[in-house]
């Protein structure tokens, strides 16, 4: 087989993936003193983009962060202040505590380059939308100049997006540099298939599939131990949890976007404190209403004194989201009878 490996969903790909660098790895590399088993050139295909999460209780996947970081990227931002609320840890990338460089994939993707008035997203759907069959929709986000700053912080894990049209289907081909194959997979994955679903929306286009390519692939050694328990758990379990998660809505576009950001906001700042009957009267529709659950549940957990998430915040949930937040937040636990 000369195309890449196929699977259902992302799961199945992350854990193939981790299996191969924990057992069959080709070098143990220690670039700036992370030491980590790596793979080089390695590839996966999923055939249904939506499936972009996965249910391992011991991985404990963070879905607020997922769509936190997917509409971070989707605005086109590169704040420091959104998105270092959801993972603090990013906040070391910055040089100048407010910004991000090249990890803001989104700030290069969404908004005009300097000198130009169309950004390189809308310019791509531009082509896409009048020349069928294009080969040329790609995306470039990893520049030359992040070699040129000594010691970066931030240089780009991602190469380039490149987008397809053929039979009424939207296809992508993502292209990393490099991956962290536990710590970074899950989110680019998540996040790359959402703007890949985001552009079909857009062009009124099926979702096709999405293909991720890796220069480097690695686990990093102090990450081992969790990557065992992980594979541990895949084994022993009876089957695999799974949740299909829906497509979205049809009338998605920047002015959604927008909105969302301003939901975000609000409850990210503790300036308001949402019940989920509020959110379902909110003036985003039901699958963005997803996204705002997540972030009111997260409030109560950053800003609330409290030991349990409001059970009609977490009932309102997809349930794959329910499932995810009960393993990662024992605020958000759900009875054993429920899972």
């Amino acid at each position: 087989m000369l195309t890449a490996p196929t699977f259902r969903s992302v799961e199945g790909a992350y854990l193939a993936l981790l299996q191969l660098a924990s057992t069959n790895f080709e070098q143990h590399i220690e670039a700036r003193g992370n030491a980590a088993r790596e793979v080089i050139g390695v590839s996966f295909r999923l055939p249904d983009p939506r499936q972009r999460l996965p249910y391992l209780a011991t991985r404990k996947a963070n879905p607020v962060f997922q769509f936190a970081e997917a509409l971070w990227y989707l605005a086109g931002r590169r704040d420091v202040e959104m998105i270092g609320y959801y993972a603090p840890s990013m906040r070391s990338g910055s040089g100048d505590g407010l910004t991000l460089g090249g990890s803001a994939y989104g700030h290069t993707l969404f908004n005009p380059a300097d000198g130009d008035t169309t950004s390189p997203f809308d310019r791509v759907l531009d082509l896409l939308r009048t020349e069928p069959d294009s080969k040329r929709g790609y995306l470039p986000v990893f520049s030359a100049n992040e070699l040129a700053i000594t010691d970066n912080p931030d240089m780009a894990c991602l190469a380039g997006l490149h987008l397809l049209v053929r039979d009424g289907q939207l296809h992508m081909v993502c292209n990393m540099r490099a991956n962290d194959l536990d710590c970074g997979l899950l989110s680019d994955v998540f996040s790359f298939t959402m703007i890949q679903e985001y552009a079909a929306v857009q062009l009124d286009l099926e979702l096709g599939h999405y293909t991720h390519t890796v220069g480097s692939a690695h686990v990093n050694d102090r990450n081992a131990e969790r990557v065992r328990r992980v594979l541990t758990e895949a084994e022993l379990r009876r089957a695999p949890q799974q949740f299909p998660f829906p497509a979205m809505s049809a009338g998605t576009g920047p002015a959604t976007i927008s909105r969302l950001m301003e939901h975000e906001q609000l409850l990210r700042t503790n300036t308001v404190k949402y019940s989920a009957d509020e959110i379902a009267h909110l003036d985003v529709d039901a699958y963005w209403q997803q996204a705002v659950l997540l972030f009111e549940a997260y409030r109560q957990i950053q800003h609330d004194e409290t030991d349990t998430v409001s059970h009609d915040v977490l009932d309102a949930l997809h349930p794959g989201l329910r499932w995810l937040l009960g393993h990662k937040w024992a605020a958000c636990a759900i009875a054993e009878d429920a899972r």
